[in-house]
């Protein structure tokens, strides 16, 4: 694993925004950086793919342990929603995607820093920039990258267990989440769906039907929101998902175990032996550790504690009294930088690598997204 300097390409903006990437700059910087790429080995690709696969086989038995031991109070789940998460997870009800986020160095194994279980971006960076970027620069060139393919499956297997049409919705106002949303309903009209878009501001609820619906007034059968499940749930509009249990949703309700911060003690604690994974729990820890929320997004809210003194403190609009506590992961410098890997697992496949970088430990929404590429 090496970061190679590059020459970004001529005009690479409209490139990048010819596949939807509009978002390639942020307060008048590249968040999208082709000036640099990481290259990696094939046999350090399978060790990445090796840790996606073990990680997310503990995490649906870590869902199966949370349901028979009744933890929801861990995840701040309120308890009227206990049960929907239950139905949910005996119905076998069907996942699109997750990204894992990693520390490696290419020597060590993979260890886990958390996972983007219900509303993880970064798609069009990972899934299609950085596939056209690779075709531009070496067409003879590949990347762990099956990230479009593995979507299309997905959707269809949506699809095989229910036909209905699927609405798509992202918050009002927000570009890289809209696009987001966009590109995976292009993927899902790819795989056979009938689809509509709509912000989660325009979802309705018919008080006499007991229904959501749509703009039109047609029932929201199945609806993939953009929108994080500890939100909807708080909402005075989320009591009504309790009355209008035909409405699947995407991601299902059981994720809302799996897209806290709670699993990262949990998982220690089940699988302490594992090479993937931090030590972690949910009481201060001594020595040099990180103090995660329990729910919280594009590392707001972090503190890193170092030889007993805080070194970095993040700030953030979350609830940061209610937190976890997980080692330090040893994290190397590529050029000032420490890179985060964001390994995609899509209908249960490992399907591919995005990488954000940033000059400190803690990964920040305006952290640069570098592409990747795999040594001959």
């Amino acid at each position: 694993m090496r970061r190679l300097a590059i020459d970004p390409r001529p005009d690479w903006q409209k490139k990048v925004e010819k596949y939807g990437l509009l978002y390639h700059t942020l307060r008048g910087e590249p968040y999208w950086d082709e000036t640099a790429c990481y290259e990696f080995s094939k046999f350090e690709i399978d060790t990445l793919e090796r840790a996606t696969y073990a990680l997310h086989e503990m995490c649906m038995e870590l869902v199966q342990h949370v349901i028979d031991n009744r933890l929801y109070g861990l995840f701040l789940i309120p308890p009227e929603f206990e049960q929907l998460i239950v139905d949910s997870w005996e119905a076998d009800e069907p996942f699109v995607y997750g990204r894992f986020d990693l520390a490696f160095n290419g020597v060590d194994p993979p260890k886990l820093l958390e996972y983007n279980a219900d509303t993880p971006t970064g798609l069009v960076e990972a899934g299609v920039a950085q596939w056209f970027w690779l075709k531009d620069v070496d067409d003879r060139a590949d990347q762990f990258n099956a990230i479009h393919d593995r979507l299309i499956e997905a959707w269809q297997a949506v699809l095989a267990v229910d036909g209905a049409p699927i609405h798509f919705a992202a918050m009002r106002g927000l570009e890289e989440d809209y696009i987001t949303v966009e590109y995976l309903r292009d993927t899902a009209i790819q795989a056979g769906a009938q689809t509509n878009y709509l912000d989660i501001e325009e979802i309705g609820w018919n008080e006499h039907r007991r229904r959501f619906v749509d703009q039109k007034g047609g029932t929201i059968g199945r609806i993939f929101k953009l929108y994080p499940w500890e939100w909807l749930i708080r909402d005075a509009f989320g009591k009504n998902i309790l009355a209008a249990r035909e409405t699947r949703w995407l991601e299902p309700p059981w994720k809302m175990i799996l897209s806290s911060k709670s699993i990262l003690p949990l998982l220690w604690e089940l699988n302490p032996d594992s090479p993937f994974l931090l030590p972690a729990s949910f009481d201060e820890m001594d020595g040099d550790h990180v103090r995660k929320p329990v729910h919280a997004r594009e590392g707001a809210n972090i503190t890193v504690v170092r030889n007993g003194k805080v070194e970095i403190q993040t700030e953030g609009p979350y609830d940061a009294r209610s937190a976890v506590y997980q080692a330090i992961a040893p994290m190397k410098s590529f050029d000032g930088r420490y890179p985060v890997i964001g390994s995609w697992v899509i209908n249960g496949w490992a399907a591919g690598i995005g990488i954000r970088e940033d000059d400190s430990l803690v990964t920040q929404n305006t952290s640069r997204f570098v592409p990747h590429r795999m040594s001959d």
